[in-house]
């Protein structure tokens, strides 16, 4: 059975960093996936913030381009984000995803597996 499961998060003030990670264990088949964190927000759609495109490509949402950086290990099987200069607008719970195929990579729906989720508090 395919699990992710993210560490890393907590609280700290805004301007401080924080770094999320993500391993993928069991089997999960092809590495050349997407693999993302999103964020969601009490009463809010979730969101994508980072996505690791078929191991490659990166791209983020705009909202978090500059400030955070996602990477992806040799092995396809950690995914770590980034994030610095923090903001209030940035805390929320923050979910590890990745898909089973090549697909598009910024839409919700494309991602099969997902973590627990990990909750992320900016305070101002």
């Amino acid at each position: 059975q395919v699990q992710l499961v993210e560490s890393g998060g907590g609280s700290v003030q805004a301007g401080g960093s924080l770094r999320l990670t993500c391993v993928v264990s069991g089997n999960p088949g092809s590495r050349d996936v997407c693999t993302a964190w999103f964020r969601q927000v009490p009463g809010k759609e979730r969101e994508v913030v980072a996505i690791v495109d078929m191991g490659r490509r990166t791209d983020y949402a705009d909202s978090v381009k500059d400030r955070f950086t996602v990477s992806q290990d040799n092995t396809k099987l950690q995914l770590d984000l980034q994030m610095n200069n923090l903001k209030p607008d940035d805390t929320a719970m923050y979910y590890c995803a990745r898909s089973r195929s090549a697909g598009a990579c910024r839409s919700r729906s494309t991602y099969f597996y997902w973590g627990q989720g990990i909750q992320v508090t900016v305070s101002s």
